[in-house]
């Protein structure tokens, strides 16, 4: 029998952490929201928030056995000379994970991606060399 019922619910504490998160204003540096499933409940959950945080900080914090979606909210110095400040959905996935994780993860990015309401995302399956701010920035300004 065919369930209709989310794997992995996206409960209305992380939404509003979104759209807080969303909406706040930046003058300068990258923020990330992290977001992680709790396996037992299938619920996600905010896992950490950062201000002002580098990539290479950030790939330091991000588990490298554990998949997360990370929405960065990134200081984008365009050729012309202004500055912007794009969300970033970022599909933390470690090819190292587990794979029961991994199917959850899976089967709730494209909610996540819905409700993130990004301008671009990156899939990271490389933790080690898979996220720096040159791959940001070539993303970005293509």
């Amino acid at each position: 029998m065919a369930s209709t019922a989310r794997t992995v619910d996206i409960n209305e504490d992380v939404t509003k952490a979104l759209r807080k998160f969303r909406f706040q204003r930046r003058s300068q540096g990258h923020a990330a929201i992290i977001i992680k499933i709790n396996k037992a409940a299938l619920k996600m959950v905010v896992d950490e928030e950062y201000d002002d945080i580098s990539i290479a900080d950030l790939v330091e914090e991000l588990p490298q056995n554990s998949p997360r979606y990370v929405v960065l909210s990134y200081e984008l110095k365009h050729r012309d000379g202004r500055t912007s400040f794009p969300l970033v959905f970022i599909n933390w996935a470690p090819s190292s994970s587990e794979t029961t994780m991994m199917t959850l993860h899976a089967s709730a990015l494209l909610d996540f991606q819905r409700v993130a309401e990004a301008n671009k995302t990156i899939e990271v399956r490389d933790a080690e060399e898979g996220l720096t701010k040159e791959i940001v920035d070539e993303k970005l300004l293509t």
